[in-house]
């Protein structure tokens, strides 16, 4: 739920989760803001307000905490119990063991970015998604990106995840779906 694997000094890497039994609590805690057993949007909201000040309100909007919640709610019920947490962060662990971590992380960042679910990031999306990032791009940087990954004048068409890694220079090659 956390893109960096970190929760205010809590290490989430595969070595910490795979090591010492693997108590992801304390990082469930941490979320948890109000106490009741399951990680809501308003905890995520409490959460980065603690974590990064005023200006988290700015950075989150209830889409984005909406998609960080959908990551890890197996059952759909718009909360993340313990146990939904402790499966994503266990499951990210042994997929960067296998070296399937990249790949899984890159997908997770796609969906992420693809806000209206069409499978492509478009204009529109990528902007927005480097403004969350905190990397702010004119428009026409944007449409560059686009255009540089095979997504034609770089609107609204949009480019999927293969093109996306090349625009960001991730390597996919050779990793395991």
């Amino acid at each position: 739920m956390c893109p960096t694997g970190k929760y205010l000094g809590l290490d989430l890497s595969a070595a910490a989760v795979s090591g010492a039994g693997g108590d992801l609590r304390p990082a469930f805690d941490v979320l948890d803001a109000d106490r009741d057993g399951r990680i809501s949007r308003e905890d995520l909201k409490s959460f980065y307000a603690a974590a990064e000040g005023p200006a988290a309100g700015e950075r989150f909007d209830d889409d984005d905490l909406a998609a960080m919640i959908a990551a890890a709610d197996a059952d759909r019920d718009g909360f993340v119990q313990y146990d939904e947490f402790e499966r994503l962060l266990a499951s990210r662990a042994a997929a960067a063991a296998g070296g399937a971590g990249r790949r899984a992380a890159m997908e997770d960042a796609f969906r992420l970015m693809d806000r209206d679910g069409d499978g492509k990031v478009g204009f529109e999306d990528l902007k927005a998604y480097l403004g969350w990032a905190g990397m702010p791009a004119a428009d026409e940087e944007v449409r560059a990106m686009i255009r540089v990954a095979g997504g034609g004048d770089g609107g609204d068409e949009g480019v999927g995840l293969e093109a996306l890694a090349r625009v960001l220079a991730v390597d996919l090659e050779g990793i395991a779906v």
